[in-house]
């Protein structure tokens, strides 16, 4: 028996909501991790002057390390959060949902070491073709693997299934749009160009996780009674 999908429970705030997590995670992660990787990448000695004086200062790469670190985690953390928080207004109506922690977890750990390997990539690669779509692919990735492990870890009387056109879209909306991101990023110069690549990255999450979304369907165990629920996925 197909159940009764309802993705918006809790009305258009909730998307509003995600999208504004992952938009302001993205921002403060790009600004953090790509230009002081590219400074630390480079390696070049820095002068300046002081009473007439030439000193110079050469890159600290342990610091740009560090702050690729906390980029990986803020964008990682983003993007993790939205899909939790657009989660809570997903439904099955005929069946109460719950959700098994590890994938949960998983889910966290995987889209902030693909993050990171992506902004790695691209803050010490620069901003070459290649380098960004590889960044870009990683980075969609796990912004999808996230998503679908967090849809696995759902636990009720049935299961999911998917259209895999939809599936592919979803993945492919998810590293263009990341490309784009990280393309914006190499480029920032100010801070709301930094929030321009925060929405960048918020559009690559919320429209891959709303086509994902899209691509289910219910399929619920024979004799499970219609139980008309309202409330969020319970952990």
């Amino acid at each position: 028996m197909r159940g009764t999908v309802d993705g918006f429970t809790h009305g258009p705030a909730i998307l509003a909501l995600a999208f504004l997590v992952a938009c302001l995670g993205a921002a403060v992660g790009l600004r953090c991790a790509i230009r002081p990787s590219r400074t630390a990448r480079t390696g070049r000695p820095r002068e300046t002057r002081t009473g007439g004086l030439r000193t110079t200062r050469t890159g600290r790469r342990p610091s740009g390390t560090v702050r690729l670190l906390l980029g990986a985690l803020s964008v990682g953390f983003g993007i993790w959060i939205m899909h939790h928080v657009a989660i809570t207004g997903f439904t099955v109506v005929e069946a109460p949902l719950s959700r098994d922690r590890p994938h949960v977890l998983i889910g966290l750990v995987v889209v902030v070491v693909m993050v990171g390997v992506g902004l790695f990539v691209v803050g010490y690669r620069g901003a070459t073709r290649m380098a960004l779509i590889t960044g870009g692919a990683l980075t969609g990735l796990g912004i999808a693997s996230t998503h679908y492990l967090g849809m696995a870890g759902i636990r009720f009387q049935g299961h999911f299934t998917y259209e895999t056109p939809l599936v592919v879209l979803s993945v492919l909306i998810a590293a263009t749009a990341a490309t784009a991101a990280l393309r914006a990023a190499l480029s920032t110069r100010t801070l709301l160009s930094g929030l321009g690549a925060g929405v960048m990255m918020a559009l690559a999450v919320t429209g891959m996780h709303y086509t994902g979304m899209a691509a289910l369907g219910v399929q619920l165990q024979p004799g499970v009674p219609s139980v008309v629920s309202a409330d969020p996925p319970a952990d």
